[in-house]
């Protein structure tokens, strides 16, 4: 009988984590280990872990020191052939996973699931000017990808995903008004979650725009179409600009463009 079911949250959440933050190893005559290392400060996520699914695991304390100085961390570890059976047929196979991890083909929780990729291997909180952001490093191309559809279902802030050149990695982010959105999706009320994170959560998604702060379009260049470079000749600007769903500046723009005014694009940048 499965142990793995992702269509229930907390699983859903604990396969985002595990694949973001977790380390399979396989081992001679079928041995091997799901280990989570944490700091003993997130330690109780870990106990949690423990009591989701009907199989033997434990939690375990070491003292390590590292260029930052000495900490305890702990450690969840499972052992079971048949779970890690599962692991591997739904996305987590033993060994380096970085480049080949990706959502699961299976149906699953999608929030649920987002939120242990972001709990794993992502950030929220604000910058030093006080921005709301939340962010998401990873060397998968399609975790990025999937990150960044989920923002844009949920904010309408368009990201495209692009390999940075130090490292050669992902780390989209998204700040402002969507990170405020997004982060009150992402972490609902009574979400399994690092508490941190959840309670940085929260402080974002209770961010409101200052008034003396412009508001930027979030949804980035929306392209013209044939039918409505037809119909934005038409009538006034106003009248134009609620038929057609766009801004009174973006319909002049693109009148004083089709007038051959500018350069002839397929977009503008006012995300009406």
């Amino acid at each position: 009988m499965p142990h793995l079911d992702l269509t229930q949250p907390a699983h859903a959440y604990f396969f985002g984590f595990a694949q973001t933050d977790g380390s399979h190893y396989a081992g001679t005559r079928q041995r091997g280990r799901l280990t989570i290392e944490l700091s003993e400060c997130d330690d109780a996520l870990l106990h949690t872990f423990t009591t989701l699914f009907d199989v033997h695991s434990r939690v375990s304390y070491r003292q390590r020191t590292t260029n930052f100085g000495a900490h305890r961390s702990a450690t969840w570890t499972l052992c079971d052939l048949a779970f890690r059976r599962e692991l591997t047929e739904l996305g987590l196979p033993p060994g380096r996973k970085a480049v080949t991890a990706a959502p699961p083909i299976t149906a699953f929780s999608v929030r649920d699931y987002a939120r242990g990729l972001v709990d794993g291997d992502g950030s929220v909180g604000f910058t030093g000017t006080g921005l709301p952001f939340v962010s998401f490093v990873t060397a998968s191309e399609a975790l990025a990808r999937f990150f960044c559809a989920q923002v844009s279902a949920v904010s309408g802030a368009r990201r495209n995903p692009a390999r940075n050149s130090r490292d050669g990695v992902f780390n989209p982010m998204v700040a402002g008004d969507p990170a405020a959105a997004f982060a009150e999706w992402l972490y609902p009320d009574g979400c399994l979650a690092l508490e941190r994170k959840h309670a940085a959560a929260k402080r974002v998604a209770a961010w409101t725009r200052p008034a003396d702060m412009r508001a930027r379009p979030v949804a980035g260049a929306r392209r013209w179409t044939a039918a409505e470079d037809a119909d934005v000749v038409n009538g006034t600007v106003e009248a134009a600009a609620i038929r057609l769903g766009r801004t009174p500046a973006s319909v002049s723009v693109r009148r004083w463009r089709l007038r051959g005014g500018g350069d002839e694009e397929s977009g503008d940048g006012t995300g009406a």
